[in-house]
């Protein structure tokens, strides 16, 4: 799953990013932009995490492509 946080006091929002990521992204954010005020704002999730699927969908696209490369070059 990815988590993407939003700030509390300006548009700022983190990418989409593994759960701990995003909360350093998010508290840099606010010591670098709003250094006196407590890091606030909302969490958003993606159940669909664009670092997890794309990946495995290459992993999953090379195995088929060096089980099917050996069987079609066989005399």
């Amino acid at each position: 799953m990815a988590y993407r946080i939003w700030c509390g006091e300006c548009s700022h929002r983190t990418s989409w990013l593994r759960e701990s990521e995003a909360e350093q992204a998010h508290i840099d954010h606010y010591v670098a932009e709003h250094p006196r005020l407590a890091p606030g704002g909302r969490i958003e999730t993606n159940e669909k995490s664009p670092e997890g699927g794309t990946g495995c969908f290459l992993v999953l696209a090379v195995l088929m492509l060096l089980l099917v490369l050996p069987a079609t070059c066989q005399r």
